[in-house]
């Protein structure tokens, strides 16, 4: 089973989004049972609160449900419990370095390695732009399950 955690600054927006467009892609393409999906967050700021309203309306978009996601905090044990630790931006990546105490393993990386257009995710909580933001979770998360796929071949 490959578990993968996405993390952001806050795990109301860009992870939480990953994390729910990751499961919606796996179970359409019959690979649940070979999945654990989560995220987290870097910051202790949005502990608790629930998918933000435009983040959860624009996976609704998309019939992908969230209900019941909140916000939890990146904790240096993850780096153990999961195989992949999914960063949106270089910040996060910092944080989730120190977090996590490093990365010995190779496991964290940043989403858009995954597409042909490597960068970061921007931040709708700021930008105010998430449709950019979904066709970035999008893109990227199809070039993660394709990398996946692959190597299982």
């Amino acid at each position: 089973m490959t578990k993968i955690l996405f993390v952001c600054h806050g795990n109301i927006c860009r992870s939480p989004m990953a994390e729910f467009v990751m499961k919606d892609l796996v179970k359409k393409a019959g690979l649940e049972s070979q999945f654990h999906i989560e995220s987290a967050a870097t910051s202790t700021e949005e502990l608790g609160n629930p998918v933000y309203p435009p983040a959860r309306r624009k996976l609704g978009e998309h019939g992908i449900d969230c209900t019941g996601k909140t916000a939890r905090q990146l904790k240096n044990r993850d780096y153990d419990q999961f195989d992949l630790l999914i960063g949106m931006d270089q910040a996060n990546l910092r944080n989730m370095h120190r977090i996590c105490g490093g990365d010995f393993e190779g496991k964290i990386h940043l989403l858009m390695e995954y597409t042909g257009r490597p960068g970061e995710v921007a931040d709708p909580w700021y930008t105010g732009d998430f449709e950019t933001t979904w066709r970035d979770v999008l893109a990227g998360c199809q070039g993660l399950l394709d990398s996946l796929r692959s190597r299982e071949r």
